[in-house]
């Protein structure tokens, strides 16, 4: 049985240079350079992961998602000024406060985030190649939003239990209908395999819950719960631990059991990621941007100062900031100071993420996986170009564009 190794050639500082370039430009352009950043960057992690040691290929172009934002713009515009206005009109006639007419407005969208979610998806696959073979995604975007919004639906009455159904579902469904070259891929399995990996979730989030129950009883009574409150709180702090393991334990696991029981052409796929060294990146990634932060803080403090100082010496008196000068200072130099801050938060912190989470994590996941059964690879022709008329127009336009 040939097998083919995943290798990952991404790097930290070449994602750190390739965000922070294009978050300044972001910012220069006041948004609309987004679409060129996401191009890139997704074509960097594409090109990274190397399936064999050929790397996959991202072809989508920028043009396409801000003409698709555009379009999505002008009908979302249109849906929410005509029917979210009726919706309200309604709730406010027939129901009773301005919840219910908020929430009415909201669940109107709901369809189309769903819909947004499935269409993205299908340009994403049809803009992604391996060995030169294109992927793609079959229509059936009203079969998904109606399949999302049952199981979203049972998920939230069953308080989260059913939420490995939900996975399985939806997973299965865009699965069934992705292809590369003219083969189509099958998900195998039940949602019952899903259930295991859950469960230290379930059980840190019980622990949480229990205790806080607990802990609000014994406030009612502080005489008699005095005793139990450590003990309470302790639990509560101890829930809250194993439920963020038991969120990477999940995030592995259901990673691995849906990853196996995929097949195309035959071809299955051996999954061994660590719950630990997952939990290892997030806990160094976290250490190391709050340390990068704060660093970053201080610096901007003392430029700060140094600025404030050059225009006002009255600020600092016997050593001391003098709160009042700096109240005094011109209000376009704190204008400036506060731009400057935010700015700087933002692109920083955004190209933080970007090297200690996004990049560990799918370099971990890649060389973790490998292709097992792949004799027929060569068998598989190429499909047709699928043609988008709004690219990723709506996941931009709603809040689901920030993701890869």
């Amino acid at each position: 049985m040939q097998e083919l190794d995943t290798f990952h050639t991404g790097t930290k500082g070449k994602v750190l240079a390739l965000s922070l370039k294009a978050g300044l430009l972001t910012v220069l352009t006041l948004g609309l350079y987004r679409f060129w950043m996401k191009t890139r960057l997704r074509r960097y992690y594409w090109s990274a992961i190397r399936p064999g040691g050929v790397p996959l290929e991202y072809v989508g172009r920028p043009t396409e998602k801000l003409l698709g934002f555009l379009t999505a713009v002008v009908i979302l515009a249109f849906y929410i000024g005509v029917v979210n206005l009726i919706l309200m009109f309604f709730s406010f006639a027939y129901l009773d406060g301005e919840a219910s007419a908020y929430i009415l407005s909201f669940l109107g969208l709901v369809p189309f985030i769903f819909f947004a979610q499935y269409r993205s998806r299908r340009y994403v696959f049809a803009r992604s190649r391996w060995r030169g073979i294109r992927f793609g995604l079959e229509p059936g975007v009203m079969g998904y939003i109606w399949r999302a919004m049952l199981y979203w639906t049972l998920t939230i009455v069953s308080l989260g239990l059913l939420w490995p159904l939900k996975r399985f579902r939806l997973e299965k469904y865009w699965t069934d209908r992705t292809l590369f070259g003219t083969e189509h891929f099958h998900q195998g399995g039940s949602w019952t395999m899903l259930i295991r990996p859950m469960l230290p979730l379930y059980i840190g989030a019980v622990m949480m819950v229990g205790s806080f129950v607990g802990l609000a009883v014994a406030l009612e009574a502080p005489d008699e719960g005095a005793a139990a409150m450590p003990f309470l709180v302790g639990g509560i702090v101890a829930g809250g631990i194993l439920a963020a393991i038991g969120l990477a334990h999940w995030r592995v696991g259901s990673y691995k059991r849906m990853m196996e029981a995929k097949s195309v052409a035959g071809m299955g796929f051996d999954c061994n990621p660590s719950t630990a060294s997952v939990i290892g990146i997030y806990l160094v990634g976290i250490i190391a941007i709050n340390l990068l932060v704060g660093a970053l803080g201080l610096f901007f403090a003392a430029i700060s100062a140094v600025m404030g100082w050059l225009i006002s010496p009255e600020i600092f008196v016997n050593g001391e900031m003098n709160l009042e000068a700096i109240i005094a200072l011109p209000s376009w130099l704190l204008t400036v100071l506060g731009l400057m801050a935010y700015f700087a938060i933002f692109l920083i912190g955004d190209s933080l993420r970007e090297v200690f989470f996004t990049l560990p994590v799918a370099k971990h996941f890649a060389e973790n996986t490998r292709l097992v059964r792949v004799e027929k690879l060569d068998r598989i022709h190429q499909r047709e170009r699928d043609d988008f008329s709004e690219a990723e127009g709506f996941a931009d336009a709603l809040p689901l564009g920030g993701g890869f």
